[in-house]
């Protein structure tokens, strides 16, 4: 017999798997054969397969989901071009990287050469050629917007949208966060990890955002259960990919478990969002925390002069010189130049921070919540120069026109609180801009009087002149109410005050603010000066009577110069100081403290009082009111008292301070009602029989709590010589008697009478309080509230019980696993012997 050119040679163990004498198969050698192959090529690149595709498609949408989170802060869809072409981009570069098997240098080389060379066209198309070929100019912003286009992002008034060169930033971070999450799951083992970068960029568009979220039910819920059904898939894609069977047995199996995947995970997506629609309102509360609500940003107003040091110069020598032009100023409406609300002895100057506001970069759009109309607003510059720049009411936008609109527009901040803009380039003749302003009319007097003042952080006045505390309360005379007072002194510096600019015409008069021209204003008998002092003076003391105060410099037309509905020419006699105060429902309102025009300078008597505004002459003593009753003082202070009390308050306090406590002490009223309650129950039980044993378990309960334990099933005799060994002050022979009496009650044949079950509570409650007052304080409060009695005095601790729990919990989710996975092995485990089997048959195939 010729031998087989196939035939195994004896001892070899090479070949096919044949093991010699054993006659049986190496595992390896017939994996090898049955499942990869002899001759089978290199496992292919994922970023290449369906899966691959599927990982792509899941990171598109989870960046997409991310990128809707910059549409609050940039008010309007301008910002998608560049965050989803810089998601796509980021991607496109994992892909290749993937694909080509490229080194993470290579990677970084490549991302960074994509954000130069798409960045022009997706995030700052107005600097390229044609939309599309970079320039140098491009270069330089997409460089400088990677460093601190962050900081400019979170520091510029919403929305957004006004600031092209703000694109780069949704641009660079989608880009990176694409490069990324793209990179881990298609070179990976561990895919999962991708994730990672997109909540870190989820958190950080939430952080560059503003307060007002865009979707963040939606958001959460993608990234939540898409990222965790993802993640989930892509394990169990990496685990079958290390055991691949190529039978038709472990292809159906394999099909069975991703459609039972699937299954589950669409149950996982149902339950996932209607948990977050019935638990996202309970969880939603208090204002989102936000970088621009934090960070101050980089404007150093010290550079900056204060323009009320320059009064003087606008009423003396600028008094004729056009200054600007406004036209659409509405009626009643005031040209705003600065808000000044910091004092430090020598001049009122603007500030940034706390109650004074801050000031952002501004741009067309202005996000503002103050109602009322829009007006546009143009002002054209002829001959002011400055950095303060006029407005007029709350802006809404600013938009400037000229050879300058880009340079200025790019130097704009301003601070919505003061309503004061601020121009870095500087203002000067021949630029002009438009203004989206809202003007609210003023409140009268009447309406404010019954408004509340509200108390905004202000910065302290520092170095204030030493008239000013007593002139304060001199001024304000005996009101109480803040608006009163404010009126008062108001009044009294209009009343007798001489105003003057120290012209040719005039009384002479100092200019400046500091301390000591206000403490020589205050000191005179005759108040000489301008609207630079008395509105300096009316702040400061309006701040020392407890009211918060602001300078405001601008400028206002006289009534008999100006008709409204036509352009109003502002020139240096214009220029005006009046203050501001806020009030609950109206803002800031504005008070002026300009003498009257026909105040002589003539002093005033130091003998008397300084009258009480508006009355300019010497008020006489009021009459002695007629004598009161006894009882009278008491009753209108009671009344007084009742009238003061603030309901509203009463009630906003028993809401957020009585509902919690309520809440909390729920459980301890409960357990006090459910006892007193079981004691009355058995107190006034139908049955007489009843009543009396319900007695006798009273006690047994009570000792109990107290830390007895006499078990359920002992009986009346044995539960009293328990109760008294465990607690020695119950004593033994009114216990034992009341064990018997209650045997003799229950088994006997009569029926006691009620005075005999009154008589029988009563030694009940003697014996209970002799029992509770044997232990300490402690003891008895903790037995008030203890639930041994309900539960029982054989039952086990509660620690012993939570323990069982803790135990059973974990084990019987463990079952469930072992249970859901059960079916998968035992597939697996099928698949396996009829693998073997088929090895088996293989092996023996050969050998004959």
């Amino acid at each position: 017999m010729t031998e087989r050119p196939n035939a195994p040679v004896p001892g070899d163990t090479g070949g096919t798997g044949h093991t010699g004498h054993t006659g049986g198969t190496s595992r390896t050698s017939v994996r090898a054969g049955t499942t990869r192959g002899a001759g089978r090529p290199a496992k292919k690149v994922r970023a290449l397969t369906v899966g691959g595709l599927v990982d792509g498609l899941v990171l598109a949408a989870l960046l997409g989901v991310v990128a809707v989170g910059f549409g609050p802060a940039w008010g309007g869809p301008g910002y998608l071009l560049p965050a989803l072409g810089g998601a796509a981009l980021g991607l496109l570069i994992a892909w290749l990287g993937a694909w080509l098997r490229w080194s993470v240098l290579l990677v970084s080389a490549a991302t960074v050469l994509g954000y130069f060379l798409l960045g022009g066209a997706l995030a700052l198309p107005g600097t390229t050629i044609a939309g599309v070929v970079p320039t140098g100019r491009t270069v330089v912003e997409l460089a400088v917007g990677a460093v601190h286009g962050w900081k400019e992002f979170v520091t510029t008034v919403t929305p957004l949208s006004s600031f092209g060169d703000l694109a780069v930033v949704p641009f660079a971070l989608l880009l990176v966060t694409g490069v990324l999450a793209g990179t881990i799951a298609w070179r990976s083992t561990r895919a999962a990890w991708a994730l990672a970068p997109v909540v870190v960029a989820l958190a950080t568009v939430a952080l560059l955002g503003t307060i007002l979220p865009a979707y963040p039910l939606v958001q959460g819920l993608v990234v939540a259960v898409v990222g965790s059904l993802w993640a989930s898939w892509r394990a169990a894609e990496t685990r079958m990919g290390a055991n691949t069977l190529l039978s038709d047995a472990s292809r159906s199996a394999t099909r069975r478990l991703r459609a039972q995947r699937a299954r589950g995970g669409a149950m996982m997506l149902v339950a996932g969002g209607a948990a977050a629609v019935l638990l996202a309102p309970q969880l939603a509360g208090g204002e989102r925390v936000v970088l621009r609500e934090l960070i101050t940003p980089p404007l150093d107003l010290h550079q900056y002069t204060s323009p009320l040091v320059a009064f003087r110069t606008y009423t003396k020598d600028l008094a004729d010189t056009e200054l600007f032009t406004v036209t659409g100023m509405p009626e009643d409406a005031r040209v705003r130049l600065a808000t000044l609300d910091a004092y430090a002895g020598t001049v009122y100057d603007a500030s940034s921070g706390g109650g004074s506001g801050v000031f952002n970069r501004a741009g067309e759009v202005i996000d503002t919540v103050t109602p009322g109309t829009r007006t546009p607003v143009q002002v054209t510059v002829t001959g002011y120069s400055g950095v303060w720049m006029p407005d007029v009411g709350e802006l809404a936008g600013i938009s400037f026109d000229g050879e300058r609109a880009d340079e200025l527009a790019a130097s704009t901040y301003y601070n919505a609180t003061s309503g004061t803009g601020l121009v870095t380039a500087g203002i000067r003749p021949g630029d002009s801009y438009e203004l989206d302003a809202i003007v609210a009319p003023r409140p009268s007097d009447e309406a404010l009087a019954s408004a509340k003042v509200l108390d905004v952080d202000l910065p302290e006045p520092k170095d204030v002149a030493n008239a000013v505390p007593s002139k304060s309360q001199q001024f304000a005379a005996d009101a109480t109410e803040p608006f009163e007072r404010l009126t008062n002194i108001r009044d009294t510096l209009a009343a007798t005050g001489v105003y003057s600019s120290g012209l040719e015409n005039q009384p002479p008069s100092r200019p400046g603010h500091s301390a000591a021209r206000i403490d020589a204003l205050l000191a005179q008998d005759e108040m000489v000066g301008d609207d630079e002092q008395f509105a300096t003076a009316l702040a400061l003391m309006a701040r020392q009577a407890g009211i918060p105060a602001r300078v405001v410099m601008g400028f206002y037309p006289d009534e008999d110069t100006w008709k409204p509905g036509t352009p109003y020419v502002v020139t240096g006699a214009d220029v005006h100081a009046w203050i501001e105060v806020p009030f609950e429902d109206y803002g800031w309102v504005a008070f002026d403290a300009i003498p009257d025009e026909d105040n002589k300078v003539e002093p005033l008597p130091r003998s008397k009082q300084i009258p009480k505004p508006p009355v300019l002459e010497t008020p006489e003593s009021p009459e002695e009111p007629p004598q009161a009753e006894a009882g009278d003082v008491e009753d209108e202070k009671e009344e007084e008292e009742a009238e003061g009390i603030d309901w509203r308050q009463v009630a906003i306090f028993v809401m957020t301070v009585g509902v919690p406590l309520l809440i909390l002490a729920a459980p301890i009223l409960f357990i006090l009602v459910y006892k007193a309650r079981r004691r009355g129950r058995r107190r006034s039980a139908p049955a007489v029989v009843d009543r009396v044993s319900g007695g006798w378990r009273e006690v047994v309960d009570v000792a109990t709590d107290l830390g007895a334990g006499v078990p359920r099933a002992a009986t009346r005799r044995e539960g009293a010589r328990l109760l008294t060994e465990q607690l020695p002050a119950a004593d033994t022979t009114a216990t034992a008697t009341l064990a018997h009496r209650a045997d003799r009650t229950v088994f006997g044949a009569g029926e006691p009478s009620t005075a005999e079950v009154d008589e029988y509570w009563t030694h009940v409650d003697e014996l209970v309080g002799t029992m509770r007052s044997s232990v300490p304080w402690r003891r008895r409060v903790a037995s008030r509230l203890s639930l041994r009695s309900v539960r029982g005095a054989d039952a086990p601790p509660v620690k012993v019980v939570l323990g069982r729990w803790a135990r059973a919990v974990p084990a019987g989710l463990a079952g469930l696993g072992r249970r859901a996975v059960r079916p998968v092995t035992e597939r697996m485990a099928r698949a396996r012997r009829r693998r073997d089997a088929e090895a088996r048959r293989a092996r023996q195939q050969e050998d004959r």
